[in-house]
């Protein structure tokens, strides 16, 4: 039976023995690991659907090019907005309707107003993306 070895194996095999073999005066190799992929997408999957409901509804009904599109639309605000930043600017967002001071408490700080403005942002270059007209 053949063996057939691999040439990353290989690489990495004989640069640790290599280093190991070394020296002080030799100059040493450094084998390092790959970093994991860390996923840039953290929205639950309950949000996810959530919001994949209410647009489908915003858009005309139940469709699968409703339903294509709404998810691609999230997944594209999803890219400009980090979780806690989109909930954080769809709960201003809510709140900024209230009447007198509890309403002023969610619509007049800065960051009130740049979250929201990011959504907005995020929400229209989305539907830019994801929709056909």
């Amino acid at each position: 039976m053949k063996t057939v070895l691999k040439i990353p194996f290989l690489i990495t095999t004989l640069s640790l023995i290599i280093a190991g073999c070394a020296t002080n005066s030799e100059k040493e190799i450094k084998v390092t690991t790959p970093t994991p992929v860390v996923l840039t997408n953290d929205y639950p999957t309950h949000d996810r659907v959530e919001y994949v409901l209410n647009c489908v509804a915003q858009h005309g009904g139940l469709s699968y090019i409703n339903q294509y599109a709404c998810g691609c639309k999230l997944d594209k605000i999803a890219e400009k907005l980090s979780f806690n930043d989109f909930e954080a600017a769809k709960t201003f967002s809510y709140l900024k309707s209230m009447a007198g001071d509890n309403g002023g408490m969610a619509r007049d700080p800065k960051q009130s107003k740049d979250l929201r403005k990011q959504l907005k942002e995020a929400e229209d270059f989305a539907e830019k993306s994801c929709f056909v007209k």
